[in-house]
């Protein structure tokens, strides 16, 4: 093929975003895409996009696990095992990936949460990390990233209220978040009723609620690039679904109008890449192999490789391709594949009195209510015993009719008592999500699985992974605290349903987020990390990764914000050192 000056690895948030910003530079780019073509005209045409059967139950944009997985195991002399259906974690497939069936919850990280290991050191002693806890600094602060946070909430035309403007705080926004340069582009979704009742709720506990900053645009609005997005109707159908609105912000309603009208850039869908191939001294790319649509093994010249695909795919492919030294947990050595992590889930279901109609129906993907006072280390952890916090929202998603049914503890699985609990429950049960922060240790990693095998005889990426007494305790305490704002609502009953409790295993069975961190993180040490501050490869310099997968630990956040932020902060490294001066960007 003739030779491309990029070439992107999948097309999601990421490769939306540098090849926006690389075409604009210039460059002639690239972008291979494993799955199908997917567009919001053809993929979210109404009344055909909501059917809750093909999208949130056979899952139409996921993947097909059947060609390829991952395989699962607690422990690392565990035997690991496909993951045949998707539950924990729903990997997404074709153009847009996950952007495009994501709910749309748009956090920035807490700036402190960017320096972790120094901010516990400092705060608590050396010692309070507990041993085999391998947490780390990103080698990059919130104040650096801070312009590019901006850049990616005005693309996606985000609503919400700026709490911390400047170093000036104002009421309805989080007082806890970091400063910010402007305010949203888009004003705050208006609240449901429930989201007002959790409001006044956490007012009353003592804790600080605020808008809920969401990917789903309140009000008409033009992003930066000339794309139009449309306001939220309150439909109820984001969550696993490609937005018939334009209002949810994905690649397909902010990026990708543009980019596919541009001369210097190509889209190739259905085409699979195997390996980035390197010269014969390893140290450098020349191309990528991959299987086209008729199933043909071509190879792609190009001068930079940028792997933009979804976090597990990012590190299976670096071990692939042999670019970095593979993590050995026994002996600590090797970085590809270490400091993997998740989210901890849970919640608190709380039952109002009867005659409560909330309207579950009526639902946005990310709009609502949250708390950040167990967040982060805005709270002090000395006397707890553990490290982490919290995001805590109230987010109704919908009221869609197979998987909207809710009950109390105790009601049966099926039959008359079953429907009869549903029909008392479902108009005045709400949820308030817990989603926990996960540390990094050194015995939960991903490497290449010695036995089972993809539709290309290639190796399936495995996962070893459990929860650890860090994170039970802090769900436990979580659990405990947010009690407080259903106890503020005069519930009839509340219950928590935290997943991690203390002796409780990992479970692929339920799905919990599709926010997995890690296995190619950042770090300012080759030795320690895959790639550096700018998400250049160590070993080969015109190799970028970019991705949650670059995280050292996982925050209390969903991930996308700052994977958008570090995507934007590294293409303006690219664009303006790299291409003057190819090379490391950062010396070894």
């Amino acid at each position: 093929m003739k030779k491309k000056d990029v070439v992107l690895i999948g097309f999601g948030w990421t490769g939306a975003i540098l090849g926006q910003e690389l075409t604009e530079a210039g460059l002639d780019v690239l972008a291979l895409e494993r799955g199908e073509m997917r567009d919001t005209p053809t993929d979210a045409r109404y009344p055909q996009v909501i059917d809750e059967l093909a999208y949130s139950i056979r899952g139409k944009l996921y993947q097909d696990l059947s060609r390829e997985t991952v395989t699962v195991r607690h422990g690392v002399d565990d035997l690991a095992v496909p993951y045949r259906q998707h539950g924990s974690f729903l990997l997404g497939n074709g153009v847009g990936g996950a952007g495009l069936h994501w709910n749309g919850m748009h956090y920035r990280v807490l700036p402190e949460e960017l320096q972790l290991r120094t901010r516990y050191e400092q705060r608590y002693g050396r010692n309070f990390i507990p041993e085999g806890m391998t947490i780390r600094d990103f080698p990059v602060t919130y104040d650096e990233l801070e312009p590019f946070f901006t850049r990616f909430e005005y693309v996606c035309g985000t609503s919400g209220k700026a709490g911390n403007l400047d170093g000036r705080k104002i009421e309805g926004g989080n007082p806890f978040e970091g400063p910010r340069s402007k305010d949203y582009p888009t004003p705050p979704l208006h609240n449901g009723y429930g989201a007002d009742l959790v409001w006044k709720g956490a007012v009353e506990a003592g804790f600080h609620p605020y808008y809920a900053p969401a990917a789903n645009c309140s009000t008409p609005y033009t992003n930066p690039y000339g794309v139009r997005l449309g306001p939220c109707n309150f439909c109820g159908f984001c969550e696993n679904y490609a937005c018939y609105m334009y209002s949810k912000a994905s690649p397909q309603t902010t990026i990708l109008p543009v980019l596919l009208r541009k001369p210097n850039f190509e889209l190739r869908p259905r085409s699979q890449v195997l390996k980035i191939n390197l010269d014969s001294t390893g140290k450098k790319a020349t191309g990528v192999t991959y299987v086209d649509a008729k199933g043909r093994e071509i190879f792609q010249p190009a001068d930079l490789v940028i792997v933009t695909a979804y976090q597990m795919h990012n590190v299976r492919l670096l071990l692939l391709s042999g670019i970095g030294k593979p993590y050995n947990p026994k002996t600590g050595e090797g970085v590809v594949g270490m400091n993997y992590a998740y989210q901890a889930m849970g919640g608190v279901e709380v039952l109002l009195p009867s005659g409560t109609r909330l309207n579950p129906f009526i639902g946005t993907g990310a709009g609502g209510v949250s708390v950040d006072d167990v967040n982060g280390d805005q709270f002090d952890h000395g006397p707890l015993g553990f490290v982490g916090g919290a995001s805590v929202r109230h987010v109704r998603l919908g009221g869609r009719p197979i998987q909207m049914t809710p009950t109390v503890p105790g009601t049966p699985k099926w039959g008359s008592a079953w429907k009869s609990a549903v029909k008392d429950t479902y108009q005045r049960e709400l949820h308030i999500d817990l989603s926990g922060s996960v540390a990094a240790y050194q015995d939960v990693y991903l490497d290449l699985d010695p036995t089972y095998r993809d539709a290309y005889g290639q190796p399936l990426l495995r996962l070893t992974y459990n929860w650890h007494d860090n994170e039970a305790r802090l769900m436990h305490h979580v659990g405990d605290r947010i009690s407080e704002i259903a106890k503020a609502m005069n519930a009839e009953k509340y219950w928590v349903t935290n997943r991690v409790t203390p002796g409780a295993k990992y479970d692929v069975r339920f799905y919990q987020s599709t926010h997995t961190t890690g296995g190619a993180i950042m770090g300012a040490d080759p030795r320690t990390s895959v790639v550096n501050r700018y998400l250049q490869s160590w070993d080969v310099p015109n190799v970028f990764v970019m991705g949650a997968s670059a995280f050292p630990q996982n925050m209390g956040y969903n991930p996308t914000g700052l994977v958008g932020a570090l995507a934007y902060w590294s293409a303006k490294a690219i664009r303006e050192q790299y291409l003057k001066n190819p090379g490391p960007l950062v010396q070894a």
